[in-house]
């Protein structure tokens, strides 16, 4: 009978108490335990998700030092474990020191058991969601856009237009600023792609000294130069069948230019110090952080080539124009790096996001990357504030409105994405937030086209 029951912890070392409490909540599988060895044996051998716990533990019954200690051990052994911190009308301060340290929330004793039991059923509730959302994401870790963390407008019109692109064999160009995810997508692309089970090979034409370029782009015969000891192909000719990624082609040499336009035109490629055409099927896929129609014309870039690189263009949007995505990555960050550095779960405290949100993000994702990991191995407790990641102050304009139904549609549906933003994906906090029930706040999802996971 207590196999498909939920699994829930009482620590309590009052044997009244503790029957009490079994008896209150025959709904779960209740274990019990008395003192912090105990505790910590339960939390190893049945994993609840949700644990009520007194501070008063033995051998410190009237204080809370051993309640506390319990707690951080508990936290360090399973993070995700929802601790429901039970306490005495005059040990208000020691119960704020426990939700600080990460405890989910804490009720007075007395204990009421009705509103208990909604306290813990909101906590497992809870638990639940996040333990979907990781199954959801672990789900889509394969995918093709899995790189792509968004709830943007803009930014999933551009996935939209990747996924209609991918089948074709048209040339794609993408723009966007440093940082924005330009390789991300042209690695999407290869993989949706019919060519997706071959090669996909990239350069990057910025980091490239010019006299090597060639060398590096089409190959070379044994004895085309000084130390050309063997023959090489070049990195076209590896990508044969599969896709080749010219990053920053905007850097290429107007030499290199006239010669790669050959090859788009012909499909054929020499090695340095050659004279066999070699015949190579291969997809373009390029980008640049640079304005190529600029660099056209003022004559830094051949217009003929631009136009064959470009049959379709995708434009990445910065990620101070992505609205919610700064949060939003900001959360998928720090889960990614907590796990990576062995971090237990930290929190980002309400400064922190308000600073993130300020924050104009020059760098786009990549600078925010950086941020949020050495915010992860800076914060000492488990709370990141603002001060842990290191930004400046924002003085970025407001926009000013234009029409009041404009204005109504925006506004809502920017809280929307903050408030979902700001709790990483949670339904029941980012309804709390906004004041609204959770099937009014899925209407307004529904209705504003606003997905419920990234």
């Amino acid at each position: 009978m207590t196999q498909n029951k939920p699994k829930l912890l009482i620590i309590e070392d009052d044997p009244g108490l503790q029957k009490q409490l079994r008896w209150s909540f025959d709904a779960y599988d209740v274990v019990v335990a008395g003192d912090r060895e105990s505790a910590l044996a339960q939390i190893r051998r049945h994993e609840p998700a949700v644990v009520t716990m007194d501070l008063g533990l033995p051998p410190d019954p009237d204080g809370s030092t051993e309640g506390l200690a319990t707690l951080e051990q508990i936290l360090a052994l399973a993070p995700d474990t929802r601790v429901i911190v039970l306490t005495g009308n005059q040990e208000r301060a020691n119960a704020v020191k426990a939700i600080a340290m990460g405890a989910y929330d804490f009720h007075q004793k007395p204990c009421e058991p009705e509103v208990l039991n909604l306290v813990i059923q909101r906590a497992f509730f809870l638990h639940n969601l996040q333990m979907e959302n990781r199954r959801m994401q672990s789900n889509q870790a394969d995918s093709p856009m899995a790189g792509v963390i968004s709830r943007d407008a803009g930014m999933l019109k551009v996935c939209r237009n990747i996924e209609k692109v991918a089948p074709t064999s048209a040339s794609v160009m993408v723009l966007g600023e440093s940082g924005t995810g330009k390789e991300v997508l042209a690695r999407a692309l290869h993989a949706l792609s019919p060519r997706a089970k071959e090669r996909f090979v990239a350069i990057n034409c910025a980091a490239i000294p010019e006299n090597l370029l060639e060398s590096e782009l089409f190959g070379y015969e044994k004895g085309a130069f000084t130390g050309a000891a063997k023959q090489t192909k070049g990195k076209v000719e590896l990508a044969n069948g599969g896709t080749f990624f010219l990053d920053e082609v905007g850097d290429l040499p107007m030499a290199l230019q006239a010669k790669l336009l050959r090859f788009l035109q012909e499909r054929v490629i020499e090695r340095i110090g050659g004279h066999e055409e070699i015949p190579v099927d291969v997809r373009i896929v390029c980008a640049t952080h640079q304005k190529l129609k600029e660099l056209c014309s003022t004559g830094r870039f051949r217009e003929d080539l631009y136009y064959r690189l470009s049959e379709i263009v995708v434009t990445i949007p910065p990620l101070r124009a992505r609205q919610g995505d700064a949060a939003l990555l900001a959360h998928h960050f720090k889960n990614k790096f907590c796990a990576q550095e062995s971090r237990p779960t930290l929190h980002f405290a309400p400064d922190a996001i308000a600073a993130i949100e300020a924050y104009a993000w020059p760098g786009n994702v990549r600078e925010m990357e950086n941020c949020v990991k050495r915010a992860v191995i800076m914060a000492d407790g488990p709370t990141i504030v603002a001060d842990d990641l290191g930004l400046p102050d924002s003085d970025m304009p407001v926009e000013e409105p234009l029409n009041l139904r404009q204005v109504r549609d925006e506004a809502e549906h920017g809280a929307i994405v903050r408030a979902l933003a700001r709790v990483d994906g949670n339904i029941v906090k980012a309804s709390e937030m906004l004041g609204v029930s959770r099937p009014t706040l899925y209407d307004l999802m529904s209705r504003h086209g606003i997905k419920s996971s990234a």
